[in-house]
């Protein structure tokens, strides 16, 4: 396992600056995730930190040494690529035994790993197959094989499930979370699937527009975000967000004023506000409630419904036009078209600048 740092990492193509400076610091044996939206630069990033995309600027560590000069294969990483990058023509055994044979590692060696890979990774019954012969699932085992018997300081994945099913992606999530237990080496994940980096990640980094947003542990992301585009990020059904202004801003409280009309009341030794200041609060789904006659925030009619047994996601519009999540343990009776009125846990509630889209809480 290696420990990984970036400093002041950029990339630019032409006159475009697609990576914007990012520091990192990826301890030995995290599981690290990059997860944002298509182009935001998470993959080209995983490219610069492996050496098949050079960097315009900054510096790659890994262990103290810095690699922005060291050729791709000398730096002791191994890559999963989303497509698999199997050779079509060679068995699963040639696959995994291609790299260590360049290697000039000694056959029973190489038959030795390539034994205790195919082992814990169950494609023991494919060695003698081609790749055109298994399924996706298979495809990717083998892939993350063919990675596992290098024994890499650093594991680099780039969206590997993303070409798999839904099932088998929750599969393999597991099968790649308790490989990283086992090995204990050090991996980076690139995802678009903010799912996928809150079940396997130990640290987060949420990138837009080349740029980290936020790097932390999944639930002090979920908990404590940055910003409004952390926090619309992270979590699904994503966070609401109603806009309003701050008034009365005295002693231990304060209140948010939404534009639909409604207020509700606010802790000011949570949050830095004043009179008079555009927010935008915010609240997670599970944080909202249907409300009661003696007991309702705000009130709006059901748009949609969706009806997952276990649970129901109810989508109300506002008055003044906000679309809002609610989340509701089981199954409901609420028809669409119904008026409801809805509380909100304002134990729970972010607020953020709605000049600068950063939090304000102290």
């Amino acid at each position: 396992m290696s420990r990984l740092v970036l400093r002041n990492v950029r990339k630019t193509y032409g006159g475009l600056e697609v990576i914007k400076g990012v520091d990192l610091d990826i301890a030995f044996g995290e599981f690290c995730v990059f997860v944002g939206p298509s182009g935001c630069g998470k993959s080209t990033l995983l490219k610069m930190i492996s050496g098949l995309e050079p960097i315009s600027g900054g510096e790659i560590a890994i262990d103290d040494e810095v690699v922005n000069d060291v050729a791709p294969a000398d730096r002791g990483l191994a890559m999963v690529f989303q497509s698999y990058a199997l050779y079509p023509h060679m068995s699963v055994r040639q696959n995994l035994s291609f790299g260590l044979e360049n290697l000039n590692t000694p056959k029973a060696a190489i038959a030795q790993k390539i034994a205790e890979v195919a082992k814990m990774l169950q494609i023991e019954p494919l060695l003698g197959r081609r790749p055109g012969q298994l399924s996706g699932g298979q495809r990717q085992r083998v892939a993350i094989g063919r990675a596992v018997v290098r024994e890499p300081k650093i594991f680099l994945f780039d969206e590997p499930l993303s070409n798999l099913d839904a099932e088998l992606r929750v599969e393999m999530r597991g099968e790649i979370a308790r490989l990283h237990r086992r090995l204990g080496n050090t991996m980076i994940y690139v995802t678009h699937d903010q799912v996928e980096a809150m079940t396997m990640a130990d640290k987060i980094a949420v990138l837009r527009s080349g740029k980290v947003e936020q790097f932390g542990a999944p639930l002090e992301l979920y908990n404590n975000p940055a910003n409004i585009f952390v926090a619309g990020f992270i979590g699904s059904p994503k966070m609401n967000f109603f806009q309003g202004t701050i008034h009365a801003a005295e002693g231990r409280e304060a209140f948010v004023q939404f534009n639909s009309g409604e207020r509700i009341s606010v802790s000011r030794e949570t949050f830095r506000v004043s009179h008079g200041l555009p927010v935008t609060l915010g609240v997670r789904p599970s944080h909202v409630t249907l409300g009661t006659p003696d007991a309702t925030d705000i009130k709006g009619v059901v748009q949609n419904i969706e009806q997952l047994g276990g649970e129901s996601h109810l989508y109300v519009s506002t008055a003044d036009g906000t679309s809002t999540a609610i989340h509701v343990d089981g199954q409901t009776e609420i028809a669409l078209g119904e008026t409801i009125g809805i509380k909100l846990d304002t134990s729970k509630v972010q607020l953020f600048s709605s000049e600068t889209g950063r939090t304000l809480r102290h």
